[in-house]
């Protein structure tokens, strides 16, 4: 019997995951993996490179029907007329941006309080923000990146031409399109995103559907003027948002994918890459995931758009219609990385010191900020251990607090959306912190509840996948493919451990 084969891409801030899956079961037919060079700011080549290498180490991608790019979300790809990327992509953690993002949230709330508004400026810039694109700007987000284009790089600002995101330039790429000789058409209107990649950008309204071109005018008036900028970002081309089943126009070049299949490989929306995780974990209203990764991302379903007014949980939407209320550190799994460094153990050692303490960790708190910080938003902050004594001051000790400190900051996270009255029913923990026994064992006493640890997989190419096959099939529901939970974890609640942590960061 053959089978029918679809494919999930995962481009993220590491490397390019290519999975090829069965349709009907979601069963892994092939993979392959190829690593993305480190820095905040990277030429895009290198993400096709790698997309080219995982896809051969995949056995390529000549039998494969469909497939969908899942990719880290904010990344600020800018093209030229004739397809160019004009210069290195800035990465979600490029946090050079922190002092637009400022600007953005002081400019907003420049007019006069209206009713029922803060007389606070930076306060009423940060409602007007959620109001009108669902979030406030933090350096993360793709706008940010473009005002410091514009501030900084103003020749490049006026080159601009398209404007897209990681995965939207690789998913143009595997439809064959790219750079072309001056005069060319580079078909520039063939990009395409979807909603929930489109809605970290901040100058897209997920609720409305609709791009805000009155705010890419407004951060590119440094490099143009006020009349120019909005001549200029009426001009821009934006990629075309897709349904959350909706295939792309242009199917998959035969030379990438597809070449053996009738009719060519069509391609999936995809998507932002906490979206596409959610998606591969099945995940439906009630259900939080915690993914330890690079970063730390909190992420809920949500069946409405969630405003939070204080701007520190994003109003982003998810990759199936519904909404994505989620809040994310910059610092995740290296946590541990920093305490293995500073203690000289592995992983295992570690998690062996720290269960050898108490809650608490002795009355030492770590508040993990290594790299500054989204959540809160604290780009020029530092981490902090305090609470030190001559008495406490051991390895198990040391241990405890930078695993309670990785917990801990996610709990914030947790607190926030449950803040907007999001429902927390089941925590789903993934991604490679995930496999510490560490936080395993600890989690729940931290987050206060029980916490669902599916079998460690790479969700987010899963998700790409079952995408894919949900467009192939066209039924108005994804297909149900199973998921693997290795265990459920329990522990006592151990309230004071967050309460001191909370104290700790003010």
């Amino acid at each position: 019997m053959t089978r029918t084969l679809v494919a999930g891409v995962d481009t993220s801030t590491q490397s390019c995951k290519v999975r090829v899956t069965d349709a009907e079961t979601g069963e892994m037919v092939r993979f392959g993996q190829a690593k993305h060079p480190n820095g905040t700011s990277i030429d895009p080549k290198f993400w096709w490179d790698a997309f080219l290498e995982a896809a051969q180490q995949a056995g390529g991608l000549d039998d494969v029907e469909a497939l969908a790019v899942g990719g880290q979300q904010h990344g600020m790809v800018i093209l030229d007329q004739q397809g160019n990327v004009i210069r290195d992509a800035m990465l979600w953690n490029d946090i050079s941006s922190a002092p637009q993002a400022a600007a953005l949230i002081e400019k907003m709330g420049e007019a006069p309080a209206e009713e029922g508004e803060p007389e606070d400026v930076i306060a009423r810039g940060k409602q007007r923000w959620v109001k009108a694109v669902g979030s406030s700007p933090v350096a993360s987000f793709t706008l940010t990146k473009v005002a410091w284009v514009a501030e900084n790089e103003p020749g490049n600002a006026k080159k601009i031409a398209a404007i897209c995101l990681p995965h939207d330039w690789l998913s143009w790429r595997i439809a064959g399109y790219g750079p072309v000789a001056e005069g060319e058409d580079a078909h520039l209107e063939a990009l395409f995103t979807d909603r929930s990649d489109a809605s970290g950008t901040i100058y897209y309204d997920a609720a409305s559907n609709e791009y805000r071109r009155d705010l890419i005018a407004m951060v590119l008036e440094p490099a143009e003027g006020a009349e120019a900028a909005r001549e200029h970002a009426d001009a821009i081309m934006l990629p075309t948002v897709l349904g959350p089943h909706d295939a792309a126009a242009a199917k998959a070049s035969p030379e990438i994918a597809g070449k053996n299949v009738e009719g060519g490989c069509i391609i999936a929306p995809g998507g932002g890459d906490n979206a596409m995780a959610s998606l591969g974990l099945g995940m439906s209203v009630g259900d939080v995931s915690v993914s330890l990764g690079t970063s730390g991302v909190a992420a809920a379903i949500s069946e409405n758009p969630t405003y939070d007014l204080t701007g520190a949980v994003s109003g982003f939407a998810d990759c199936t219609g519904h909404y994505l209320p989620l809040a994310c550190t910059i610092n995740g799994s290296r946590i541990l990385d920093a305490g293995r460094a500073a203690l000289g153990v592995d992983y295992d050692e570690l998690a062996s010191l720290a269960f050898a303490s108490e809650p608490g960790a002795g009355g030492i708190t770590l508040v993990p900020y290594f790299d500054g910080e989204r959540t809160p938003n604290r780009p020029d902050a530092t981490a902090t251990l305090s609470g030190m004594t001559l008495a406490n001051t051991t390895r198990e000790n040391m241990a405890r607090a930078f695993v309670e400190g990785l917990l801990c900051s996610q709990r914030d996270c947790l607190e926030l959306i449950r803040s907007l009255g999001a429902e927390i029913s089941r925590i789903l923990l993934i991604g490679g912190g995930a496999k510490s026994k560490a936080i395993r064992t600890l989690a729940p006493s931290v987050f206060g509840m029980d916490v669902t640890r599916p079998t460690t997989d790479e969700y987010v190419a899963i998700g790409a996948a079952r995408q894919a096959a949900w467009v192939l099939s066209g039924e108005t529901e994804p297909p149900a493919w199973p998921l693997t939970i290795d265990g459920v974890e329990t522990g006592e609640p151990t309230e004071a451990v967050y309460e001191a942590y909370a104290k700790a960061r003010g």
